[in-house]
């Protein structure tokens, strides 16, 4: 006889506390305690086929009828249950979705009219704090019945797309407010309208919309605040300059070095520049000079600069600027961390994507990629034999190497010991009558010798175009 799962416990239950020896010895039902015989049959109820209580058949058929209608009962009410149960959920889970739906788009709405620029800054910051309010307000996800579907992540997945948004939402704000700080701090620039091609009724502003500062400005920002943020360090060599490491270092022991003189000639021709070789710190000021004439400066950039939309003489004179501030930390660092440090110039120096120093809007990937692939393996070149020669005959032997070249090929350049007498000379010609065109940040004599001295970059491409049209920093 079949005994379904579902009357196990109804059976269990009506089975005796304490059976009798004749229940063991499988004389009488367990049951009804009726005596088995050729009429009644024992059916063995466990724990094995001839061991344990027996009962008989119409005692077990009564009890799993009896728990059949228990079990139907118990469905029918179940059922009953988790349709009124789901009743209540079901509209509960579509009004929160509904209500996720609903802020996410006012997120995605604001985060669009953040970055158009056509709403005044201030209309987006209240709409940014009312988005925030409305967020706020967003009760908790509703707790679903036990009957409810537990692999529904409809709920989950609404509220991640709905974060989601808000960091978008929030970022674009932040981004319009910070430029829109920076751009009302910035005087009216009428005489760029020209070359803008600005309409006539323009009020000479020319908002920016995108600087980029460098990897390195926050933290040197943020350790004016007294905040120090450990950098990270130097990245992992790519397997081609690894390999050309490693050849480097395999040479023979005998083998020549790359300029095995320049210890000895190296002095000699910078003391004939007026450049002190024994003063580190103007050693250094003219190696990071030459490092950039010779490896950003000359070669492939020309090509780049005399083609059509390609960089001005005032950009190439502001980036040559940053770069050399770049290259001196970079040859800095390599005192005590090795020639790899050269590679954070590297990374900035050929860096196609980066807009140029000056307020330039140029950056290398607007020219072919022909003429730009050719410069930046000549970047690479360049500063891999300076770095070579200072991994084979030391730190001073590579600054000695770079400084030679910045006498040679950039001896007049801001960061040499005649660039004073550069800015001296550019100043008396700027003091006599001349062009009526020039731009207003070139009109205050003292703060532009100070800005020529410490940071032409500082003046802007345009007026360094000017003045390289004038001829004042022949």
């Amino acid at each position: 006889m079949h005994i379904p799962a579902y009357a196990y416990d109804t059976i269990r239950a009506a089975l005796p506390r304490i059976p009798t020896a004749r229940q063991v010895g499988a004389l009488v039902c367990c049951l009804c305690d009726e005596p088995f015989g050729e009429s009644l049959a024992a059916i063995p109820l466990g724990p094995t086929p001839t061991s344990g209580l027996f009962g008989c058949r119409p005692c077990l058929t009564r009890l799993i009828t009896q728990a059949r209608r228990a079990r139907d009962e118990t469905l029918a009410h179940d059922s009953e249950r988790v349709r009124a149960e789901t009743a209540v959920w079901l509209p509960a889970r579509a009004h929160h979705l509904a209500h996720l739906d609903s802020v996410r788009q006012a997120a995605e709405a604001v985060a669009e009219l953040a970055r158009a620029g056509e709403v005044k800054a201030l209309r987006v910051a209240w709409l940014l704090v009312s988005l925030e309010s409305a967020y706020t307000w967003i009760p908790e996800s509703p707790e679903p019945p036990a009957a409810a579907d537990r692999e529904d992540t409809a709920l989950r997945d609404e509220a991640f797309r709905l974060d989601l948004a808000m960091i978008a939402a929030r970022e674009a704000v932040a981004e319009r407010l910070a430029y829109h700080l920076l751009n009302e701090a910035q005087p009216a620039e009428p005489e760029m309208c020209e070359e803008f091609e600005c309409a006539e009724d323009c009020s000479g502003r020319h908002d920016s919309t995108h600087i980029d500062c460098g990897p390195d400005t926050v933290f040197e920002d943020l350790a004016e605040h007294g905040i120090t943020v450990e950098q990270p360090g130097l990245a992992p060599l790519s397997p081609e300059l690894a390999a050309r490491l490693d050849k480097a270092r395999a040479k023979d022991a005998d083998e020549h070095s790359p300029l095995p003189e320049i210890e000895e000639w190296g002095p000699t021709v910078l003391a004939h520049f007026g450049i002190d070789a024994d003063d580190t710190d103007v050693l250094v000021r003219a190696a990071a000079v030459g490092l950039v004439a010779e490896a950003w400066r000359e070669g492939p950039l020309e090509a780049i600069h005399a083609a059509d939309h390609g960089p001005s003489d005032g950009e190439i004179f502001a980036q040559s600027v940053d770069l050399y501030r770049r290259a001196r930390a970079a040859l800095v660092a390599a005192r005590d961390s090795g020639p790899e440090a050269l590679l954070a110039f590297v990374a900035i120096a050929s860096d196609v994507d980066l807009p140029w120093a000056g307020g330039s809007r140029f950056a290398l990937r607007t020219m072919p990629s022909g003429p730009v692939a050719e410069f930046v393996q000549h970047v690479d070149d360049r500063v891999w034999f300076t770095a070579e020669v200072m991994r084979e005959q030391g730190w001073r032997a590579g600054l000695l190497h770079r400084a030679a070249s910045a006498v040679f090929k950039a001896p007049h350049h801001f960061g040499m010991p005649g660039w004073p007498e550069t800015v001296a000379s550019a100043m008396e010609r700027l003091a006599a009558p001349g062009p009526t065109d020039r731009p207003e940040v070139l009109s205050d004599s003292a703060q532009v010798e100070a800005a020529l001295l410490e940071a032409p970059d500082r003046l802007g491409v345009d007026a360094l175009d000017w003045l390289s049209e004038h001829v004042l920093l022949a």
